[in-house]
């Protein structure tokens, strides 16, 4: 007996496309770890592995954003310059939030159905879906 043939909007995950791609940008971790699994489960998708790959390497930038600042904190401290770290505080909040809204809108497009591509980190995604 063979198998039914899938339909263009189903995924290997058991959830819509545009529900999977939203679900890549969810903040706290969630969205990292979906998009880990997505990356590596999803086979029928283009649209939902675009969306874990960009995120994917989004997290990595953010990543490597926040371990140059936290060795330039600590750099700062060691050269007792700790005040300079009170510089960095609300530059570091406003990044954090900047992110958080960058996650919030690309949530929303996904959820659209729009393959919103960030500038750089998109056309990487693109390639890799």
């Amino acid at each position: 007996m063979a198998s039914p043939s899938p339909t263009p909007g189903q995924t290997n995950l058991g959830v819509a496309p545009n529900v999977g791609g939203l679900l890549c940008y969810v903040p706290c971790c969630i969205g990292l770890i979906f998009s880990i699994v997505a990356a590596i489960v999803e086979k029928q998708s283009r649209f939902v592995r675009f969306h874990a790959f960009q995120s994917l390497l989004l997290h990595a930038a953010v990543f490597v954003v926040g371990l140059g600042f936290g060795f330039l904190s600590v750099g700062l401290a060691f050269m007792n310059v700790g005040m300079l770290n009170l510089l960095l505080l609300p530059i570091r909040l406003l990044l954090g939030l900047g992110v958080l809204a960058l996650l919030i809108i690309l949530m929303i497009k996904a959820n659209s159905g729009e393959e919103f591509s960030l500038p750089v980190i998109g056309e990487m995604a693109r390639k890799w879906a």
